[in-house]
């Protein structure tokens, strides 16, 4: 499925807060416990995936960086459905830069990987603000060095650009 497709997912399923989250990559087993996670524990991953895809884009990981985006894609519509909270419009605001995000990540380009990732970014920002969290602002890494645990180039089985 595309990158765009998983962002409409975000869009829809926050715009009718009745549909399902969408599709992890393992559901969990039967006996797992059908809790909402806290707001924190979502938001946190948010910032992982966020971090993540940064570093994935950066080394022209494409595959990797899509998985992440659909992670975050993800994390940001289960902010909106499991917290009444969080304004809708807050997060459905995302949805340009998130499409930006994946069409920059289809067409394997730097440039517009960077800018939409700080067009991300500020949305991040504008809804923390907006939910009178300022205080918590993302910025795009700027450590040289990725996080010491995975390896964030691509492997000989991702695609070719």
């Amino acid at each position: 499925m595309t990158l765009k497709y998983w962002c409409a997912v975000l869009a829809v399923s926050v715009g009718a807060v009745t549909s399902a989250i969408a599709q992890s990559d393992f559901p969990p087993s039967a006996s797992a416990k059908q809790e909402a996670p806290r707001l924190v524990e979502v938001m946190g991953m948010a910032q992982v995936e966020h971090l993540k895809l940064w570093y994935a884009g950066k080394a022209k990981n494409w595959d990797l960086a899509a998985y992440e985006l659909r992670q975050l894609t993800n994390s940001l519509a289960e902010a909106a459905i499991f917290y009444p909270a969080v304004p809708v419009s807050n997060v459905t605001t995302m949805r340009e830069p998130l499409l930006s995000v994946a069409d920059a990540i289809t067409a394997a380009d730097d440039r517009k990987f960077v800018a939409s990732m700080r067009a991300l970014t500020d949305g991040c920002n504008a809804c923390h603000t907006a939910m009178g969290r300022g205080f918590v602002t993302i910025a795009i890494p700027t450590g040289g060095q990725p996080p010491a645990n995975q390896i964030f180039s691509p492997s000989p089985n991702s695609r070719k650009k």
